[in-house]
């Protein structure tokens, strides 16, 4: 498809490809440039995640993210963005303390950072605020399964829904949150077999971090292109290894500068002879 041919995607736009049985391919992004690029491939969907605390700040965990931090990025990637959805991660405590406070976060993310939408984690439990949030238009993604902001409450950074009693309360979870009003919902890190379920079991598009086969695959960019290293989850494929392709550039820039070869005189801007001549003569 050509760049002319290709319109903004939108939420009919993506109901539309789960009916006709098309995949999404999504990317958490957080900056202008890999945004820029990942637009002209033809990713869908752009999920400004609050794991760029980590994989671009260098962080331990997720939660130290701001709403300000967060919008900060969201307009990096959205001023980058002509095509894909783009989605904003509500970080940590911006939701959870009031619907008010959940409402005017959320809007900042729409009016200040230019998203298509925002993303909640959790279930059942924030179910009110969900329905909230979308009663005052502004489209909201589920998340559930392993939510990072919840992590201590779920034991680890893990998989979830792996018996039947938490797997059942994550099908009900998604239930819950269809019924409240999200658009979609991402499962991160659960089983297949129970992905399998939830999809048979909603009418929402229903996508995948690392949850097997279903509407749509999101992966953090900085996984699949090689450039984190503290940890690499199971089910991140690495597409490209650029992070060893930096250090071989770092490395060979830092040769040529110290054996002086660079720059060399295709490098170096020119001042015309004469004037040259002239300067000397001043001197």
């Amino acid at each position: 498809m050509t760049d002319a041919e290709r319109q903004k995607v939108d939420i009919p736009c993506l109901y539309r490809k789960k009916a006709e049985g098309e995949k999404i391919s999504w990317l958490s992004i957080y900056d202008y440039a890999t945004a820029l690029y990942a637009d002209r491939a033809g990713i869908e969907i752009i999920l400004v995640g609050d794991s760029g605390m980590m994989t671009m700040l260098g962080h331990k965990t997720t939660l130290l993210a701001t709403v300000d931090q967060m919008i900060w990025m969201a307009q990096a990637v959205t001023r980058a963005n002509k095509y894909a959805f783009v989605i904003g991660d509500m970080p940590y405590m911006s939701y959870q303390a009031s619907k008010e406070e959940a409402i005017h976060n959320a809007g900042r993310f729409m009016a200040e950072g230019g998203t298509d939408a925002v993303k909640l984690e959790g279930g059942a439990s924030i179910a009110d605020t969900v329905s909230a949030v979308v009663g005052a238009g502004i489209p909201v993604l589920g998340h559930i399964g392993m939510t990072p902001q919840s992590a201590a409450l779920l034991g680890g950074y893990k998989s979830q829904g792996r018996d039947a009693k938490t797997a059942r309360k994550l099908i009900n979870d998604a239930k819950v949150l269809e019924e409240a009003g999200v658009f979609a919902i991402i499962l991160e890190i659960i089983p297949a077999k129970v992905t399998g379920l939830i999809v048979e079991k909603t009418n929402i598009p229903i996508y995948s971090i690392g949850s097997g086969p279903c509407d749509g695959q999101l992966l953090i960019v900085h996984d699949m292109l090689g450039l984190f290293e503290l940890f690499k989850p199971k089910f991140v494929k690495r597409y490209a290894e650029l992070g060893k392709e930096m250090v071989g550039a770092f490395t060979r820039y830092r040769d040529e500068v110290r054996a002086g070869k660079f720059p060399g005189l295709e490098h170096c801007y020119n001042i015309p002879e004469e004037e040259f001549q002239k300067l000397l003569i001043e001197k």
